[in-house]
């Protein structure tokens, strides 16, 4: 993966909801500032039970939004990853479809998991309960399949069925996937939900030693057809360093809140030291399709002995903070309030978490920028948007809050406002100099204001490559509130024209001289 910043967008909702259009937008609107794309899923369908992450034909591409022929363009500009979804499939595909009417004499049946086929000699209480799922109550959804009722496996929601990867029927269709895209132009894969694929009973079923075996043949057989894999788990922290050892990419889901942690509290120390021990082979992430992520800073949702990054009760508080700083909004779209699939998760724009604080954002996505990895923009991230509250009411979908239809002409208007300027600019900064493929290193200072009580703290993150060099301050400063316009991150470079510093990343976005 190029050591650029990358997108991340649904085909549908930049401009005339096409992926040409998309292409259009990205080649003009955004010419230097994205170069590659992960497009969520565009398959048959894209607008199903769950936002397309319920594929009927995983391998082709949904007509409305265009062709394999379109994503072949893009790739002509544009470095394409696209999702694997490992775990699943819809209810409504062909291979399901038969087994319901077929059952066991279906050529489909050992494709998928039943509780029985997990528990062939049942299952005891505990056992049940220890399954680790992101949804309240117990994995299974009633289904007759050839005249009987059968308990299917449904991580997600009831028309998602998972799928046995230990089978040869399951694994052919997962192989039948990575073929199609290996053919398409694609060069990432996103192994979506892969952490609930490897099922086994006495376990959690979740990031267990048969997962992170199931991770090592998909990664080997994404190296056959030159496929560069990244791993999507939302887990405790030190299993995502595990897994990180283990695959191309993992994404390091625990910065955007320990950057909220750092913003709100004006502390940098567990935002340090996870910039110490953080693998680097990561992308880089602030804002998702998903919610925020919180237990991927917190306690370990399977044992809370073993501690977080922060205290639980600092997870806490921040989680209250995002809901004044939305006035609520992130409140209703959250939890059981709208519909949720995952209660470890905060449903809001990242801008509108930081209480649309231009200066609060810009020096969070400069400190996502200069940590080591490949960063990634959510498309509502890179027009800097606030929760789309009516789209919200209409689904009562809580992760549509962050989901926004943008026309093109909306685009346009964005793109004038400062704080959007000022990320992009910074996106080419970040592009352009060398120093992002040199040395980093980095540095905390407690003693800003030389004082004990009131001492601000500092994160200071360098680059030094072979022609330029670039030094990122970060000073978080509790109590600051969400309208007060101070910057909070001040930038220092050198380049082909000498040394430049700016204090305020908005009013004087970074430019290199060529």
């Amino acid at each position: 993966m190029k050591n650029t910043v990358q997108l991340v967008t649904y085909a549908d909702r930049l401009g005339d909801g096409t992926l040409a259009s998309m292409t259009e937008i990205l080649r003009t609107r955004f010419a230097g500032v994205y170069d590659g794309v992960h497009i969520l899923p565009f398959f048959t369908p894209f607008d199903g039970a769950d936002a397309g992450f319920d594929p009927i034909d995983h391998t082709t591409v949904d007509p409305r939004l265009g062709s394999w022929d379109d994503v072949a363009e893009l790739s002509r500009t544009h470095g394409v990853m696209v999702d694997a979804i490992v775990n699943h499939m819809s209810w409504q595909s062909v291979q399901f479809q038969d087994v319901m009417a077929k059952g066991d004499a279906s050529a489909y049946a050992p494709m998928f998991l039943t509780m029985s086929s997990v528990f062939p000699e049942g299952a005891t209480e505990e056992e049940l309960a220890g399954i680790y799922r992101p949804r309240p109550g117990l994995p299974f959804t009633h289904y007759t399949l050839g005249g009987k009722t059968r308990l299917v496996w449904t991580t997600f929601t009831p028309q998602q069925v998972d799928i046995d990867t230990d089978s040869a029927e399951g694994w052919d269709y997962l192989m039948s996937i990575f073929d199609r895209m290996a053919a398409s132009h694609v060069s990432y894969l996103r192994l979506d939900a892969v952490g609930y694929g490897a099922k086994d009973a006495h376990s959690s079923c979740f990031m267990t030693p048969k997962t992170f075996e199931l991770i090592s043949r998909l990664r080997e057989e994404g190296v056959k057809r030159g496929l560069e894999i990244l791993i999507e788990v939302h887990s405790y922290y030190k299993k995502q360093v595990e897994i990180a050892s283990k695959v191309d990419r993992v994404y390091d889901f625990a910065l955007p809140p320990l950057l909220l942690h750092s913003l709100f509290t004006g502390q940098v120390q567990p935002l340090a030291h996870w910039v110490r021990i953080r693998p680097t082979n990561a992308v880089t992430v602030l804002d998702t399709h998903d919610g925020i992520g919180v237990i991927d800073i917190g306690s370990d949702q399977l044992d809370r002995s073993l501690k977080g990054l922060v205290p639980d009760a600092d997870v806490d508080a921040m989680v209250e903070t995002i809901h004044a700083n939305t006035h609520g909004e992130s409140k209703a779209a959250t939890g059981a309030a709208a519909s949720n699939l995952d209660l470890y998760q905060v449903n809001s724009t990242y801008y509108s978490a930081l209480g649309c604080n231009d200066q609060h954002y810009i020096a969070a996505r400069a400190v996502q920028f200069f940590l080591p990895g490949v960063p990634q923009v959510y498309y509502v991230g890179a027009l800097a948007g606030a929760n789309d509250m009516d789209l919200l009411a209409r689904t009562n979908n809580g992760r549509d809050i962050n989901r926004h239809y943008y026309s093109t002409a909306e685009i346009d208007e964005n793109l004038g406002r400062p704080v959007v300027q000022a990320l992009n600019a910074l996106a080419r900064f970040r592009n352009t100099l060398d120093a992002f493929d040199g040395e980093f290193s980095w540095s905390v200072d407690e003693s800003v204001d030389g004082s004990d009580a009131d001492a601000a703290e500092s994160l200071t993150l360098t680059w030094r490559g072979a022609t330029t060099s670039a030094t990122l301050t970060f000073t978080p400063q509790a109590g600051l509130g969400t309208d007060n316009p101070a910057p909070v991150a001040s930038l220092t470079w050198t380049d082909a024209a000498g040394e430049h510093r700016t204090d305020d990343l908005i009013a004087a976005p970074p430019v290199v001289a060529a």
